[in-house]
């Protein structure tokens, strides 16, 4: 089909994916000077580098074995218009983005084989589940991974696959930032900041918010003045609400997406829920905690087919526990408030100095994880021109 411009259809069904699915396309166009046109489904990043969401994304953040079930019907229904407007358009690639289950659906319905079809985020088969890698090979022709071990496991088992590095290594977080915060929220140089971090989804805030909350009344008793700093996305910024303003102590929600990275450079310590977030914080220098909570038919099934000892990717890439892990029957109060005060008191440079080899291994330094992301669709969607 001849026409005067790419047209690449992205996919993505979380908040964590939007974010790198609009830094993909800033790249993409940078590299194309702005010759290429965007189609699919994503978030609030992916619309401002103008993207027209197919339907909102927020139908697609659903997390859990468990807590999909309810939501099937719509989704299967879901993954069945997206297919069939990827074959209407016959985009010179697809690129789906996380959510595997979602991706999966949507390419194994495509009709038009001769769609490149590239994964962005290898799914962590490495770390359960490792047969269902077949599958990934009958859906996808590319991988983009990353994390630096992630090229070498799949090619081991023959999908093709290239490490970009992880995007929060290209994010550049400075201390002026932080200072602009406090000056920007009345917060004195010498206050102490924990930066609170319950999580992007519905179920992670509901579970997480008791224990975080306990645990901030519990340090502002142990550090009188404490200031805790919220920074909440769209989709779950009204439950994070809910949750916390009841609590007694002092806090700053932080609603606009701008202002997250200035909120974690002004923290001296924080405590997350895992995700990209921890690693954010790792980039803004911020010793912290990790924590998380599944429903319990989730947690089961989970902790039956998991091969890796840690859920931090700093601990992973590291072999050791560097960053606290909080996790299930672990993620309460009393566990919480004793590791923040320890990096509060004593521990928190160290902690900071200890992560920056697992940061060099994801790709700090050199071009960003985005502009290399965008080098190798580039590269994919010009192979298959010949």
């Amino acid at each position: 089909m001849s026409r005067d411009s790419l047209v690449i259809f992205l996919v993505a069904g979380e908040p964590s994916g939007d974010v790198l699915g609009g830094r993909l396309m800033m790249a993409l166009n940078d590299a194309t000077g702005g010759a290429v046109t965007f189609r699919g489904v994503g978030g609030p990043a992916m619309q401002a580098q103008g993207l027209k969401s197919l339907f909102p994304m927020s139908e697609l953040s659903i997390m859990g074995l468990i807590e999909i079930l309810p939501h099937a019907r719509k989704l299967f229904g879901r993954m069945r218009e997206t297919a069939a407007a990827i074959d209407a358009v016959q985009p010179d690639a697809l690129v789906t983005i996380d959510a595997p289950a979602f991706a999966h659906g949507v390419a194994k319905r495509i009709q038009d084989a001769q769609i490149p079809r590239i994964h962005y985020v290898a799914p962590q088969l490495w770390a359960w589940r490792p047969w269902r890698v077949h599958k990934f090979r009958r859906h996808f022709d590319h991988l983009l991974a990353l994390l630096p071990f992630e090229s070498d496991w799949f090619a081991q088992r023959a999908v093709d696959c290239r490490f970009v590095g992880h995007p929060a290594v290209g994010i550049e977080i400075g201390i002026a930032a932080g200072a602009d915060f406090r000056a920007r929220h009345g917060l004195d140089a010498d206050e102490t900041v924990i930066c609170v971090l319950p999580g992007s989804r519905q179920g992670e805030v509901t579970r997480l918010a008791g224990a975080f909350g306990e645990t901030l009344q519990r340090l502002q008793i142990r550090y009188p003045g404490l200031v805790a700093v919220i920074p909440t996305v769209p989709n779950v910024a009204n439950l994070v609400r809910e949750k916390f303003n009841p609590i007694p102590f002092r806090k700053i929600i932080v609603e606009d997406v701008e202002e997250k990275y200035p909120a974690m450079a002004a923290s001296n310590v924080g405590i997350a829920a895992s995700g990209t977030v921890t690693l954010e914080l790792a980039m803004a220098r911020v010793p912290y905690v990790v924590a998380y909570k599944l429903t319990s038919a989730t947690y089961w099934l989970t902790k039956a087919l998991v091969r890796v000892p840690y859920a931090n990717l700093i601990n992973l890439i590291l072999d050791r526990e560097v960053v606290p892990e909080c996790l299930q029957t672990r993620c309460r109060p009393e566990i919480l408030f004793a590791h923040v005060c320890r990096l509060l008191d004593s521990d928190g440079a160290a902690q900071v100095e200890s992560m920056q080899p697992a940061l060099k291994a994801m790709g700090l330094g050199g071009p960003s994880p985005s502009e290399r992301a965008a080098a190798a669709v580039l590269e994919i969607i010009q192979a298959a021109r010949y």
